[in-house]
């Protein structure tokens, strides 16, 4: 039986994010390493298992793989949430779409105070007249369940994540948009999705607070 793949981060969102709840929507099991000390990140950088010396970092299949998005390719690649190949371009364009924002909305908690207000009034106007119009418009367009194939992919996992982002950040932000509410529904009732959602084990992570960004703060020293 091969082994669980284990993720290495600290005990928070960040980027490896996306990649639980790849994992989870695939239906893998999976264990984390949890960098608490500036001391666990110094070791893994110094035995040799960052390539680049950044996380986040999963082990699976006999690899220590780096750079998020190469993580979360090999994922979807081999759990067949990458469409059929002539689709792999249009779920490419939606996920950088997706990436877009959520690296607003990733990067607002360690933004300096002065700037928040100013920051959330940005992303609440890309939200509404740029992101969720697109999505929005491309699930019109073709009236199915999914964004690419009417089958499930990469691109309907991290959108539904980015939804779950929006709606905490001002939930009415998403009042005008019924069918990426719709597709939140039926993505989030997914077995292995409402698996991860509950409370317990492999699970999403809270929001980031001030003491979590404190904490990552002295970890990795920026």
């Amino acid at each position: 039986m091969a082994a669980k793949p284990m993720l290495h981060y600290f005990n928070g969102r960040g980027r490896m994010e996306p990649i639980r709840w790849l994992l989870a929507a695939a239906g893998v099991e999976f264990e984390e390493t949890f960098i608490d000390t500036p001391e666990d990140f110094e070791k893994l950088k110094n035995d040799g298992s960052l390539m680049f010396q950044q996380v986040p970092m999963v082990e699976i299949d006999g690899m220590k793989l780096v750079q998020s998005r190469a993580i979360l390719n090999y994922i979807a690649a081999k759990h067949n949430l990458y469409g059929k190949r002539h689709q792999g371009r249009e779920i490419d364009m939606y996920i950088e779409g997706v990436a877009d924002l959520n690296e607003m909305i990733l990067l607002l908690p360690v933004s300096p105070p002065a700037e928040k207000d100013a920051k959330i009034t940005l992303i609440k106007d890309r939200t509404t007249n740029r992101y969720l119009p697109a999505f929005e418009k491309v699930l019109k367009s073709h009236g199915q369940d999914y964004l690419v194939g009417n089958r499930l992919s990469r691109a309907d996992i991290h959108l539904v994540e980015l939804l779950y982002l929006v709606e905490e950040l001002d939930a009415s932000l998403l009042t005008n948009f019924p069918l990426l509410k719709a597709l939140k529904a039926r993505i989030s009732n997914l077995p292995t999705v409402k698996k991860f959602l509950q409370p317990g084990g492999a699970r999403r992570k809270p929001p980031v607070d001030e003491k979590s960004v404190e904490k990552s703060r002295k970890i990795f020293k920026f």
